[in-house]
């Protein structure tokens, strides 16, 4: 008889975590949905993503070459990779996270020492830029807009430069 009961006890316990650990996975989901969906506000001046990866190479051809024959890379025409994804909260928009080398003399991550640097998809550059300035965050240059967005540098507290890129509308989409 008591062995019958701690079955019985044993099948009530694991069917109640069940019906728990459900409840709490559809709790999660929605907790996510919310989070998904807040600041949605493109006024707010924040990173909304990665646009690029960038590396110094000693040999940037060869290590093109090198990603190209093993992980598929397909280099474009003006020599990097661009990664498209969507935005989960605007699906109908079309985002793209460039890679690029570049040849080991280049000043393009000048002052940083480092041999990467990460480019941030932004929105409202301006709006950041004064942010970062009110923080005390050292910024590179003047913000520059170029056909597909507006561009500016800044550097963090570790000594990295960091490249931030506001998307053209048109680049958007």
């Amino acid at each position: 008889m008591n062995r019958l009961f701690i079955i019985i006890m044993l099948v009530a316990s694991i069917s109640s975590c069940r019906t728990t650990n459900k409840i709490t996975k559809k709790m999660d989901m929605q907790e996510n949905q919310k989070s998904n969906s807040k600041n949605t506000d493109e006024t707010i001046p924040k990173v909304t993503g990665i646009g690029g990866i960038f590396f110094i190479s000693d040999n940037p051809k060869d290590a093109k070459d090198w990603y190209a024959k093993n992980l598929g890379f397909e280099i474009n025409n003006w020599g990097g990779v661009s990664f498209e994804s969507r935005d989960l909260n605007k699906p109908e928009e079309i985002n793209s996270l460039q890679w690029t080398l570049f040849k080991k003399d280049s000043d393009y991550f000048a002052p940083s020492k480092k041999e990467f640097m990460i480019n941030y998809r932004v929105q409202n550059i301006v709006g950041l830029v004064q942010k970062l300035k009110e923080n005390g965050v050292t910024v590179l240059d003047e913000i520059t807009t170029y056909d597909f967005g507006k561009f500016v540098h800044i550097m963090d507290n570790a000594g990295n430069k960091i490249e931030l890129w506001e998307p053209t509308v048109s680049d958007k989409k």
